[in-house]
């Protein structure tokens, strides 16, 4: 076997055994990020491709997953984002900071009630409330919530500022929070109070 051939082969193991784990967790990101199978798909190949002809960029013994992320937000913020609609304006400064998270304070123990209600909450309409975000805000709220990347793992896949994820996080907190108040109240996890 010629020494290119054993490089490929080398290469191609090491790939399998880093990246191609976190393909299902890329493809539930991808496909709240894209909103469809078919581009959810098609993100997530891309993503894999280019990882695969980069891979000799990646620096063993890193966060592969952090690393795959990156590649993934890059290609949908450069390729998806642009192709799909106008941004949509929101205007996040009518909706109360505690505005469904301070209802759940009064009936949780958790010390974190935002977690608690993720938790809880992982049907449909939640579902369809993170896919109806903004495409800045789904895509920091889907890595933070249902990824678990922290702040500066999101900002590194991402390529923003710290402070502009936090700001989008806070922001997309307080349109989720509007968006689902009336299906937390309507399940019982919070109690019936005056908006």
């Amino acid at each position: 076997m010629s020494a290119e051939k054993t490089e490929t082969k080398a290469r191609r193991t090491t790939f399998e055994k880093e990246a191609v784990p976190h393909m299902d967790a890329l493809y539930r990101t991808a496909l709240r990020m894209a909103k469809n199978e078919s581009d959810a798909q098609d993100l997530v190949q891309e993503a894999f491709v280019k990882a695969y002809r980069n891979w000799d960029r990646f620096e063993p013994g890193s966060n592969c997953r952090a690393w795959l992320y990156k590649i993934m937000t890059n290609i949908f913020i450069n390729d998806y984002r642009s192709k799909a609609r106008t941004p949509v304006a929101v205007n996040v400064d009518e909706i109360d900071d505690n505005y469904l998270y301070g209802q759940l304070a009064q009936v949780s123990h958790e010390e974190n009630p935002e977690h608690e209600l993720f938790a809880k909450l992982v049907d449909d309409d939640v579902k369809k409330a993170i896919e109806e975000l903004p495409d800045d805000f789904r895509v920091v709220v889907v890595l933070s919530f249902l990824e678990g990347f922290s702040y500066q793992e999101i900002a590194d896949i991402t390529n923003l500022q710290l402070g502009t994820v936090k700001s989008r996080l806070h922001r997309g907190r307080k349109i989720l929070q509007k968006q689902l108040f009336d299906h937390a109240l309507k399940n019982g996890y919070i109690r019936g109070t005056a908006r």
